[in-house]
């Protein structure tokens, strides 16, 4: 039969109709799974795709204080609340892009002047009154003098007391209370960002591929330290040249120790002078450091030159092709003296710092900002309830410029693995300490100990000496 165009070509743009409706009115189901795949876990798993949004209700600020709420209600947009601190040049870029939310959607100004000379301006602004709202203090010892001076409000009673219980660890609690003017104890600040301090880093590529395995207990430091040896290598970076401040590194690991082999009530006995350097205590201690900094074959280039290379440059043999030396203690501060070319949680990682009593649990020495309150105006306090949220550092977080001592700062804004793990150290803690020389009388903490431990780093003093000495620089009470 021969074919009639005309009615083949209108059968063939009928059929083409056809399909092109059948698709458009298929249901969305039927579409394959990888273009679609929350439409099939929609289809298939109900209660799965309904619990994410358990995870994203918004906050209830009236659990943090009753001034917040209002806040993020506008009651109180157009008002001003000023800070101070140390934050300049880029940190203070990054705070205020950290607060830049909360002033959208509050109308609330926060109006932050850093300053390089904060510890004396902060003193005489104070004393003057004219103080600022808020003020970060990156030294507790210095908040400690203006609440014992009745300078600073109580936040417990500016906070939701049950908030500060849920949204911190009690050993951060802890570190907030200072005595009043009366002799009392009051929270006289809340803690916004935290720097980690008992970590130990590694060359991670060259260590996995040497089979080293991260220890898990001072024992296993030490087996570690001497295979390393054994295998014709230096196992520790270690200087503390630091100018002025040469010294400081010493003491930081002598904090570690203390932390390490007894009890957090002595080390707070030793912050204030009661338990002296020449005690048992810190004896202890010290004979976990020794074995370490006494061993030529320890240390990269002979314990006498620890005391002459810089702290910054102490990592960097780490880094050769082989390493030089394999083990760096210090606070996450450090990567920033790195090779701009190291990745981190790639070229390099950390573990935790060893405990060596388990009954002593799991410790951690800080240092960080704690912010306290000095009028008491709605503004003020919703500010300061604000930054009790881990929300309140999210940004700052995710520019691997902070970690968040809350509980509700995510692991998830970590951007860089280490900061991630160093926060996550934090978090487990059991016992948490300020950096022991910080919290000291600046004659002690900031002079002669950094001096002493110099001295018997470069040979010139014994231990014993050393110790006695720390001991006769201690004000009289």
């Amino acid at each position: 039969m021969k074919k009639n165009p005309i009615l083949w070509q209108a059968m063939a743009v009928i059929v083409i109709m056809a399909m092109a409706l059948s698709a458009c009115a298929a249901p969305t189901t039927a579409a394959p799974q990888p273009t679609n795949p929350p439409a099939a876990t929609n289809t298939t798993a109900p209660a799965a795709a309904t619990a994410p949004a358990a995870t994203v209700a918004p906050m209830d600020y009236s659990q943090v204080g009753p001034e917040l709420a209002d806040a993020f209600k506008g009651k109180f947009s157009g008002t001003t609340v000023t800070m101070t601190g140390p934050f300049t040049a880029q940190d203070t870029v990054k705070f205020n892009n950290s607060v830049a939310d909360f002033m959208n959607k509050t109308g609330i100004i926060i109006s932050y002047q850093g300053t390089k000379e904060f510890e004396a301006s902060i003193r005489i602004a104070v004393e003057g009154g004219s103080s600022p709202d808020i003020v970060d203090f990156p030294q507790p010892g210095l908040l400690a003098s203006l609440a014992l001076e009745g300078y600073v409000l109580d936040a417990g009673k500016i906070i939701n007391p049950e908030w500060l219980k849920k949204n911190y660890s009690q050993a951060w609690l802890d570190l907030g209370q200072m005595k009043n003017k009366d002799g009392s104890t009051f929270t006289a600040g809340i803690w916004a960002r935290a720097n980690g301090k008992d970590i130990i880093y590694y060359p991670k590529k060259q260590f996995d591929a040497a089979g080293y395995k991260v220890p898990t207990t001072w024992q296993e430091l030490m087996d570690l330290s001497n295979q390393i040896i054994k295998d014709g290598d230096t196992p520790w970076c270690i200087g503390i040249e630091s100018g002025a401040a040469t010294g400081w590194p010493a003491t930081d690991w002598m904090e570690m120790l203390m932390l390490r082999t007894t009890t957090a009530d002595n080390y707070d006995k030793w912050v204030a002078g009661t338990l002296k350097f020449d005690s048992p205590e810190v004896r202890k201690a010290f004979s976990y450091m020794e074995p370490i900094w006494s061993n030529d074959k320890m240390v990269y280039g002979g314990i006498k030159a620890m005391s002459s290379i810089n702290f910054g440059d102490a990592p960097k043999p780490m880094f050769d092709n082989p390493p030089k030396c394999w083990l760096h203690k210090q606070g996450n501060f450090i990567s920033s003296f790195f090779p701009s070319n190291m990745v981190a949680g790639v070229d390099y990682d950390i573990f935790y710092a060893p405990p060596i009593d388990p009954s002593l649990g799991r410790p951690f020495e800080v240092a960080g900002d704690i912010y306290a309150a000095f009028h008491d105006r709605p503004e003020v306090r919703a500010v300061l309830q604000y930054f009790t949220l881990g929300e309140s550092l999210k940004t700052w977080i995710e520019a691997n410029g902070a970690i968040g001592p809350m509980k509700d700062a995510s692991l998830d804004w970590y951007q860089d693995p280490v900061m991630k793990k160093i926060a996550s150290y934090i978090q487990q803690a059991t016992v948490v300490r300020f950096d022991a020389s910080d919290l000291m009388p600046g004659v002690v903490g900031t002079g002669s100990f950094w001096k002493e431990m110099t001295a018997w780093v470069s040979g010139s003093e014994t231990i014993d000496q050393a110790l006695k000495n720390i001991d006769a620089s201690w004000p009289p009470k």
